[in-house]
Protein backbone atom coordinates (compact mmCIF):
# COMPACT_ATOMS: atom_id res chain seq x y z
CA UNK A 1 0.00 0.00 0.00
CA UNK A 2 1.03 3.40 -0.95
CA UNK A 3 2.33 5.90 1.85
CA UNK A 4 -0.74 8.19 2.06
CA UNK A 5 1.15 12.16 1.15
CA UNK A 6 1.12 14.56 3.28
CA UNK A 7 0.97 17.89 3.72
CA UNK A 8 1.99 20.45 6.06
CA UNK A 9 2.78 24.00 7.59
CA UNK A 10 5.74 25.70 9.44
CA UNK A 11 6.93 28.85 10.70
CA UNK A 12 10.03 30.22 12.89
CA UNK A 13 7.02 32.58 14.88
CA UNK A 14 8.81 35.50 12.79
CA UNK A 15 8.63 38.70 14.71
CA UNK A 16 9.68 41.20 12.04
CA UNK A 17 8.52 44.83 11.33
CA UNK A 18 5.32 45.17 9.68
CA UNK A 19 6.28 46.44 6.41
CA UNK A 20 3.22 48.64 5.78
CA UNK A 21 3.14 50.24 9.28
CA UNK A 22 6.45 50.04 10.25
CA UNK A 23 4.79 48.25 14.39
CA UNK A 24 6.31 44.95 15.71
CA UNK A 25 4.21 43.46 17.95
CA UNK A 26 5.78 41.16 20.46
CA UNK A 27 7.30 37.85 20.93
CA UNK A 28 4.31 37.22 23.44
CA UNK A 29 1.95 37.77 21.10
CA UNK A 30 3.58 35.82 18.29
CA UNK A 31 3.46 32.79 20.25
CA UNK A 32 -0.41 33.10 20.93
CA UNK A 33 -0.63 33.58 16.84
CA UNK A 34 0.99 30.44 16.32
CA UNK A 35 -0.85 28.32 18.72
CA UNK A 36 -4.33 29.61 16.98
CA UNK A 37 -2.73 29.22 13.57
CA UNK A 38 -2.13 24.96 14.50
CA UNK A 39 -5.48 24.81 16.05
CA UNK A 40 -7.00 26.27 12.77
CA UNK A 41 -4.58 24.21 10.20
CA UNK A 42 -6.11 21.01 12.61
CA UNK A 43 -9.33 21.83 12.50
CA UNK A 44 -8.99 22.01 8.02
CA UNK A 45 -7.14 18.51 7.96
CA UNK A 46 -3.41 19.65 8.00
CA UNK A 47 -1.05 16.86 8.43
CA UNK A 48 1.87 18.78 10.32
CA UNK A 49 2.55 21.82 11.53
CA UNK A 50 6.42 22.47 12.34
CA UNK A 51 7.82 25.10 14.46
CA UNK A 52 11.43 26.13 14.20
CA UNK A 53 13.86 26.91 17.33
CA UNK A 54 15.80 29.85 17.38
CA UNK A 55 17.61 32.16 19.41
CA UNK A 56 17.55 36.03 18.08
CA UNK A 57 15.03 38.08 18.12
CA UNK A 58 13.60 38.06 14.75
CA UNK A 59 12.01 35.29 16.32
CA UNK A 60 10.17 33.85 19.00
CA UNK A 61 10.12 30.41 19.28
CA UNK A 62 12.99 29.42 21.12
CA UNK A 63 10.99 26.67 22.90
CA UNK A 64 9.13 24.87 20.66
CA UNK A 65 7.80 21.86 22.79
CA UNK A 66 5.77 24.44 24.84
CA UNK A 67 4.37 26.10 22.21
CA UNK A 68 3.52 22.49 20.39
CA UNK A 69 2.54 21.33 23.84
CA UNK A 70 -0.06 24.39 24.30
CA UNK A 71 -1.57 23.65 21.19
CA UNK A 72 -1.72 19.61 21.78
CA UNK A 73 -4.55 20.64 24.29
CA UNK A 74 -6.74 22.66 21.62
CA UNK A 75 -5.80 20.35 18.74
CA UNK A 76 -7.34 16.62 17.68
CA UNK A 77 -5.51 15.42 15.06
CA UNK A 78 -2.45 17.27 13.57
CA UNK A 79 1.13 15.90 14.23
CA UNK A 80 3.34 18.59 16.03
CA UNK A 81 6.76 18.69 15.04
CA UNK A 82 9.65 20.57 15.12
CA UNK A 83 11.29 22.12 11.82
CA UNK A 84 13.92 22.43 13.22
CA UNK A 85 15.13 21.06 17.17
CA UNK A 86 18.45 22.19 16.93
CA UNK A 87 20.23 19.42 17.86
CA UNK A 88 23.56 20.18 18.27
CA UNK A 89 23.56 22.57 21.23
CA UNK A 90 20.83 20.53 23.09
CA UNK A 91 20.78 17.77 25.34
CA UNK A 92 19.70 14.61 23.53
CA UNK A 93 18.43 13.12 26.85
CA UNK A 94 16.50 16.27 27.59
CA UNK A 95 14.97 16.44 24.15
CA UNK A 96 13.91 12.97 24.17
CA UNK A 97 12.18 13.71 27.70
CA UNK A 98 10.50 16.95 26.39
CA UNK A 99 9.06 15.11 23.11
CA UNK A 100 8.19 11.77 24.77
CA UNK A 101 5.83 14.66 26.99
CA UNK A 102 4.75 16.34 23.92
CA UNK A 103 3.73 12.46 22.41
CA UNK A 104 2.17 11.63 25.91
CA UNK A 105 -0.11 15.01 26.04
CA UNK A 106 -0.52 14.68 22.35
CA UNK A 107 -1.83 11.18 22.10
CA UNK A 108 0.93 10.03 19.91
CA UNK A 109 1.36 13.07 17.50
CA UNK A 110 4.63 14.26 18.89
CA UNK A 111 7.57 14.34 15.71
CA UNK A 112 10.98 15.66 16.45
CA UNK A 113 12.69 17.20 13.18
CA UNK A 114 16.71 17.63 13.88
CA UNK A 115 19.05 19.42 12.78
CA UNK A 116 22.14 22.12 12.62
CA UNK A 117 19.99 24.40 12.33
CA UNK A 118 20.33 27.79 9.78
CA UNK A 119 22.20 30.27 12.71
CA UNK A 120 25.00 30.01 15.02
CA UNK A 121 23.70 31.63 18.09
CA UNK A 122 23.20 28.44 20.11
CA UNK A 123 27.24 27.91 20.27
CA UNK A 124 27.85 31.15 22.12
CA UNK A 125 25.03 31.20 23.95
CA UNK A 126 24.86 27.82 25.36
CA UNK A 127 28.65 27.66 25.57
CA UNK A 128 29.63 25.17 22.50
CA UNK A 129 32.42 25.29 20.33
CA UNK A 130 31.67 26.25 16.63
CA UNK A 131 34.54 24.20 15.74
CA UNK A 132 33.33 20.63 16.99
CA UNK A 133 29.92 21.23 14.43
CA UNK A 134 30.00 18.53 12.64
CA UNK A 135 31.28 16.16 15.79
CA UNK A 136 28.78 17.66 18.35
CA UNK A 137 25.37 16.49 15.46
CA UNK A 138 27.07 13.35 15.19
CA UNK A 139 27.68 12.55 19.24
CA UNK A 140 23.82 13.85 19.86
CA UNK A 141 22.02 12.06 17.18
CA UNK A 142 23.69 8.87 18.30
CA UNK A 143 22.58 9.27 21.93
CA UNK A 144 19.06 10.72 20.95
CA UNK A 145 18.55 7.88 18.93
CA UNK A 146 20.02 5.67 21.85
CA UNK A 147 17.29 7.07 24.37
CA UNK A 148 15.11 6.44 21.98
CA UNK A 149 15.44 2.91 21.31
CA UNK A 150 16.05 1.89 24.94
CA UNK A 151 15.31 2.70 28.42
CA UNK A 152 18.14 2.49 30.06
CA UNK A 153 20.77 4.13 28.08
CA UNK A 154 25.02 3.49 28.16
CA UNK A 155 27.12 5.94 26.17
CA UNK A 156 30.37 7.52 25.67
CA UNK A 157 31.42 10.41 23.52
CA UNK A 158 34.16 13.57 23.60
CA UNK A 159 31.42 16.02 23.99
CA UNK A 160 29.28 15.25 27.00
CA UNK A 161 29.80 13.12 29.51
CA UNK A 162 29.36 9.67 29.86
CA UNK A 163 25.81 7.57 30.58
CA UNK A 164 26.52 4.39 32.30
CA UNK A 165 22.96 2.16 32.18
CA UNK A 166 20.76 5.08 33.37
CA UNK A 167 16.96 5.08 32.88
CA UNK A 168 15.48 7.92 30.50
CA UNK A 169 11.71 8.45 31.25
CA UNK A 170 8.88 9.14 30.33
CA UNK A 171 8.67 6.51 28.04
CA UNK A 172 6.58 6.82 24.75
CA UNK A 173 4.23 4.11 24.24
CA UNK A 174 5.20 3.53 20.51
CA UNK A 175 8.95 4.77 19.40
CA UNK A 176 9.05 8.29 19.01
CA UNK A 177 9.10 10.08 15.62
CA UNK A 178 12.56 11.33 14.79
CA UNK A 179 12.84 13.08 11.32
CA UNK A 180 16.37 14.29 9.78
CA UNK A 181 16.48 18.10 8.14
CA UNK A 182 18.92 18.19 5.62
CA UNK A 183 20.40 21.20 4.17
CA UNK A 184 21.47 20.32 0.75
CA UNK A 185 24.92 18.86 1.28
CA UNK A 186 25.08 14.97 -0.14
CA UNK A 187 26.88 14.05 2.99
CA UNK A 188 23.99 15.00 5.22
CA UNK A 189 22.04 12.52 2.91
CA UNK A 190 24.23 9.92 2.85
CA UNK A 191 24.51 9.61 7.17
CA UNK A 192 20.51 10.14 7.29
CA UNK A 193 19.97 7.22 5.12
CA UNK A 194 22.65 5.22 6.57
CA UNK A 195 20.89 6.05 10.31
CA UNK A 196 17.69 5.06 7.88
CA UNK A 197 15.69 8.16 9.58
CA UNK A 198 13.08 9.71 7.52
CA UNK A 199 13.85 13.17 6.13
CA UNK A 200 12.61 16.48 5.30
CA UNK A 201 14.81 18.36 2.58
CA UNK A 202 14.89 22.52 2.79
CA UNK A 203 14.92 23.79 -0.95
CA UNK A 204 15.45 27.47 -0.95
CA UNK A 205 15.19 28.20 -3.88
CA UNK A 206 16.66 26.92 -7.53
CA UNK A 207 15.27 24.70 -10.42
CA UNK A 208 13.10 21.94 -8.75
CA UNK A 209 14.16 18.90 -10.77
CA UNK A 210 18.01 19.88 -10.07
CA UNK A 211 16.96 18.28 -6.39
CA UNK A 212 16.14 14.99 -7.66
CA UNK A 213 19.14 13.73 -7.08
CA UNK A 214 18.67 14.14 -3.40
CA UNK A 215 16.11 11.90 -3.63
CA UNK A 216 17.99 9.15 -5.56
CA UNK A 217 20.69 9.57 -3.21
CA UNK A 218 18.95 8.76 -0.18
CA UNK A 219 17.19 5.54 -1.30
CA UNK A 220 20.24 4.06 -2.79
CA UNK A 221 22.26 4.80 0.30
CA UNK A 222 19.15 3.78 2.57
CA UNK A 223 18.53 0.77 0.81
CA UNK A 224 22.22 -0.43 0.76
CA UNK A 225 22.31 -0.20 4.68
CA UNK A 226 19.78 -2.49 5.17
CA UNK A 227 16.56 -0.34 5.71
CA UNK A 228 13.47 -0.50 3.79
CA UNK A 229 12.92 2.15 2.14
CA UNK A 230 9.37 1.31 1.09
CA UNK A 231 8.64 2.89 5.45
CA UNK A 232 10.93 6.31 5.02
CA UNK A 233 9.67 9.05 4.46
CA UNK A 234 11.17 12.11 1.88
CA UNK A 235 9.52 15.70 2.66
CA UNK A 236 10.78 18.71 1.46
CA UNK A 237 10.42 22.32 3.08
CA UNK A 238 9.93 25.65 0.90
CA UNK A 239 9.21 28.92 1.39
CA UNK A 240 5.77 29.84 -0.01
CA UNK A 241 2.62 31.26 0.03
CA UNK A 242 -1.08 30.91 -1.37
CA UNK A 243 -4.28 32.87 -1.98
CA UNK A 244 -6.69 32.66 -4.53
CA UNK A 245 -5.06 33.87 -7.27
CA UNK A 246 -1.53 34.34 -8.75
CA UNK A 247 -1.21 38.29 -8.69
CA UNK A 248 -3.05 38.60 -5.06
CA UNK A 249 -0.75 35.76 -3.71
CA UNK A 250 2.28 37.44 -5.15
CA UNK A 251 1.41 41.41 -4.22
CA UNK A 252 0.30 40.61 -0.21
CA UNK A 253 3.69 38.46 0.16
CA UNK A 254 6.54 40.02 -1.43
CA UNK A 255 6.91 42.99 1.07
CA UNK A 256 7.18 40.83 3.58
CA UNK A 257 9.14 38.32 1.58
CA UNK A 258 11.84 41.35 0.67
CA UNK A 259 12.33 42.79 4.37
CA UNK A 260 12.72 39.12 5.48
CA UNK A 261 15.15 38.14 3.40
CA UNK A 262 16.87 42.10 3.36
CA UNK A 263 16.96 41.81 7.11
CA UNK A 264 18.56 37.72 7.42
CA UNK A 265 20.69 37.54 4.22
CA UNK A 266 22.39 40.73 4.61
CA UNK A 267 23.92 39.64 7.37
CA UNK A 268 25.75 37.19 4.86
CA UNK A 269 26.79 39.64 2.42
CA UNK A 270 23.61 39.13 0.07
CA UNK A 271 22.60 41.98 -2.32
CA UNK A 272 18.95 43.03 -1.54
CA UNK A 273 16.07 41.16 -2.76
CA UNK A 274 14.46 43.08 -5.93
CA UNK A 275 10.71 42.21 -7.47
CA UNK A 276 12.39 40.27 -10.44
CA UNK A 277 13.99 38.15 -8.39
CA UNK A 278 11.09 37.17 -6.43
CA UNK A 279 8.79 37.09 -9.61
CA UNK A 280 11.74 34.55 -11.18
CA UNK A 281 11.91 32.49 -7.48
CA UNK A 282 8.37 31.69 -8.47
CA UNK A 283 8.30 31.45 -11.87
CA UNK A 284 7.26 27.99 -13.34
CA UNK A 285 10.42 25.46 -11.92
CA UNK A 286 11.41 26.93 -9.52
CA UNK A 287 11.62 26.90 -5.87
CA UNK A 288 9.54 30.07 -4.45
CA UNK A 289 6.14 28.42 -4.20
CA UNK A 290 4.12 31.55 -4.33
CA UNK A 291 0.84 32.10 -6.39
CA UNK A 292 -2.64 30.51 -7.18
CA UNK A 293 -3.62 27.38 -5.83
CA UNK A 294 -2.41 25.26 -9.18
CA UNK A 295 0.65 27.18 -9.28
CA UNK A 296 1.68 25.56 -5.92
CA UNK A 297 0.34 22.46 -6.34
CA UNK A 298 1.87 22.33 -9.65
CA UNK A 299 5.01 22.57 -8.18
CA UNK A 300 4.25 20.12 -5.22
CA UNK A 301 3.69 17.50 -8.16
CA UNK A 302 7.00 18.80 -9.56
CA UNK A 303 8.71 17.55 -6.46
CA UNK A 304 6.89 14.22 -6.45
CA UNK A 305 8.02 13.20 -10.08
CA UNK A 306 11.30 14.02 -9.66
CA UNK A 307 12.80 13.77 -5.82
CA UNK A 308 9.81 10.97 -5.27
CA UNK A 309 8.24 13.13 -2.34
CA UNK A 310 5.86 11.80 0.05
CA UNK A 311 5.20 15.09 2.31
CA UNK A 312 5.35 18.81 1.40
CA UNK A 313 5.61 21.44 4.02
CA UNK A 314 5.22 25.19 3.28
CA UNK A 315 6.73 27.55 5.16
CA UNK A 316 5.29 31.07 5.94
CA UNK A 317 7.83 33.83 6.28
CA UNK A 318 7.95 37.19 8.08
CA UNK A 319 5.35 38.82 10.68
CA UNK A 320 1.87 38.99 8.09
CA UNK A 321 -1.19 40.16 9.52
CA UNK A 322 -3.05 36.92 11.61
CA UNK A 323 -5.74 37.07 9.13
CA UNK A 324 -3.89 36.88 6.37
CA UNK A 325 -2.18 33.98 7.36
CA UNK A 326 -5.19 32.60 8.33
CA UNK A 327 -6.71 32.85 4.73
CA UNK A 328 -4.13 31.32 3.15
CA UNK A 329 -4.04 28.45 5.65
CA UNK A 330 -7.65 27.97 4.70
CA UNK A 331 -6.60 27.86 0.73
CA UNK A 332 -3.78 25.48 1.29
CA UNK A 333 -5.93 23.24 2.73
CA UNK A 334 -9.40 23.66 0.62
CA UNK A 335 -7.97 24.10 -2.56
CA UNK A 336 -4.20 22.91 -2.86
CA UNK A 337 -4.41 19.98 -1.22
CA UNK A 338 -7.25 18.88 -3.11
CA UNK A 339 -5.55 19.48 -6.59
CA UNK A 340 -2.87 17.45 -5.33
CA UNK A 341 -4.59 14.65 -4.14
CA UNK A 342 -6.59 14.33 -7.23
CA UNK A 343 -3.38 14.24 -9.58
CA UNK A 344 -2.18 11.36 -7.10
CA UNK A 345 -5.44 9.36 -7.73
CA UNK A 346 -3.93 8.69 -10.97
CA UNK A 347 -0.28 7.33 -10.15
CA UNK A 348 0.58 4.10 -11.36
Amino acid sequence: MAKKFEFGISTFADVMPDPHTGKTISQAERIRQVVDEIVLADELGIDFYGVGEHHRADFAASAPAIILAAAAGKTKSIRLGTAVTVLSTDDPIRVYQNFATLDAISNGRAELIVGRGAFTETFPLFGYDLGQYDLLFKERIDLLLKARDNEFVTWSGKTRSPIRNLGVYPRTEKPLNITMALGGTKQTVINAARLGLPVVLAVLGGYLPNFGQYGQLYRHVAQESGHDISKLKFGVQSHGFVLGNSKEAADSFFPYAELYRNRLWSERGFPPFTRYEFDNARAPGNGLFVGSPHEVADKILLLRAHLGIDRFIIQFTGTMPPGLVKEAIRVYATQVVPLVNKALENEV
